[in-house]
């Protein structure tokens, strides 16, 4: 399991989230992805979507342990 946070504070809806994992992600009304589905995607692909953020606003964390897998 793990938990998908998205910072509204750096997200610019540059959409590149949901263009990777459409399941996971969507826009609000402000036009800022806020997470779903976290289990929408493999986490290849959730990985994928937070590397590819250009602002880095998508965090992924592992739930069991803790850690941090992004950023």
């Amino acid at each position: 399991m793990i938990r998908i946070t998205v910072d509204h504070g750096l997200c610019v809806g540059n959409a590149q989230c949901l263009g990777l994992a459409p399941a996971v992600f969507r826009h609000n009304d402000a036009r800022q992805s806020e997470v779903v589905d976290p289990t929408g995607a493999p986490l290849e692909t959730v990985l994928k979507a937070a590397r590819y953020c250009p602002t880095s606003a998508i965090q992924v964390v592992d739930l069991a342990s803790g850690k941090a897998l992004f950023p």
